[in-house]
């Protein structure tokens, strides 16, 4: 019986992979090698396209006085004069640890708020008041106050000059609060009266229950507020009037697009080093923290993403 039915079964098996690949979509298809070979090439061409200015930038920033002075793309001649320029007077150094304070507390904050919040607005049938609370924060995301009167409130609250008016102003923002609070909506609630029939509280349901399933959104958001605050510019120039509580955004823009010689602000005695090897020093200064913590952000978010894969 098996040797009279196995052929018609083996048809049935060729017959249903035909019915798949002919209902297949055409970019799952295998491509042929020209094809291969044409996407090859334009993907190399895009990595070259953007690799080639940071790869310059980084190469200027290490290039000698001789090899600035002669210009070109590329530089020949390396040196750590630029380097030696910024760090002589602490005035970058201060700034990088004027940014990194701002970016560790502010991040901190705003992402356990985000999350209490996000968790709060789930339960708008339980909290009195949550649906209001919710209308006003989509409110924020459609209408803004300006920059005047948010002006105006960081002066009367007494932030001006202060490293608060970078950090409580945009503690919250509302599309990050949407974000978590739809993925915390995402938990069967079932998990949630287990866990309230054995007695857990709020607090313990959060810290235990929906903060370890939800560790991708919440690294998702924490890079988002990390990066928000590390590049912040504009609120530090409008509330900082004092220079020496710059950070490296501020300094940045002094030196690289306002053409302030650094040397000048750090040591006036000291001859100045070439001007283009210094800014594109500061520019790797200031791109490089982000940089450096990307990758370790990606591999948390795909440990995230497995954690929450289990959560149904």
């Amino acid at each position: 019986m098996a040797a009279t039915y196995l052929p018609h079964g083996s048809d049935q098996l060729a017959e249903g992979a035909r019915r798949r690949r002919a209902t297949r979509p055409p970019w799952m298809e295998r491509a042929s090698i020209p094809t291969r070979a044409v996407k090859f090439i334009v993907i190399a061409a895009i990595v070259v396209v953007m690799l080639y200015p940071f790869i310059s930038v980084i190469a200027t920033s290490f290039a000698s006085v001789e090899a600035a002075n002669a210009g070109g793309l590329f530089p020949t001649s390396f040196s750590l004069v630029g380097y030696r320029s910024i760090f002589s007077g602490g005035v970058v150094e201060h700034a990088l640890l004027v940014s990194v304070g701002i970016t560790v507390v502010g991040t901190s904050l705003s992402v356990a708020f985000t999350v209490l919040l996000a968790y709060g607005l789930t339960r708008t049938r339980d909290v009195p008041g949550s649906k209001v609370v919710l209308y006003m924060v989509l409110a924020t995301m459609l209408f803004g106050a300006g920059i005047i009167p948010n002006y105006l409130l960081v002066k009367s609250l007494g932030l001006i000059n202060s490293y608060w008016a970078l950090i409580l102003p945009v503690l919250v923002n509302a599309f990050n609060l949407v974000v978590v609070r739809n993925f915390f909506m995402e938990i069967p609630r079932e998990m949630f009266e287990s866990a309230r029939i054995d007695g857990a509280s709020e607090l313990q349901i959060l810290r235990r229950i929906v903060v370890p399933l939800s560790k991708a959104v919440i690294a998702v958001i924490a890079l988002f507020y990390a990066v928000g605050y590390w590049n912040d510019f504009f609120n530090a120039l409008l509330y900082l009037n004092d220079s020496g509580k710059w950070p490296i955004q501020l300094v940045l823009n002094q030196y690289v697009l306002q053409g302030t010689p650094l040397s000048q602000i750090q040591n006036p005695n000291q001859p100045p080093p070439p001007a283009q090897t210094v800014q594109m020093a500061v520019v790797v200064l200031a791109t490089a923290p982000i940089l450096v913590v990307y990758p370790f952000a990606q591999r948390y978010f795909t440990k995230g993403v497995l954690t929450g894969a289990i959560k149904g």
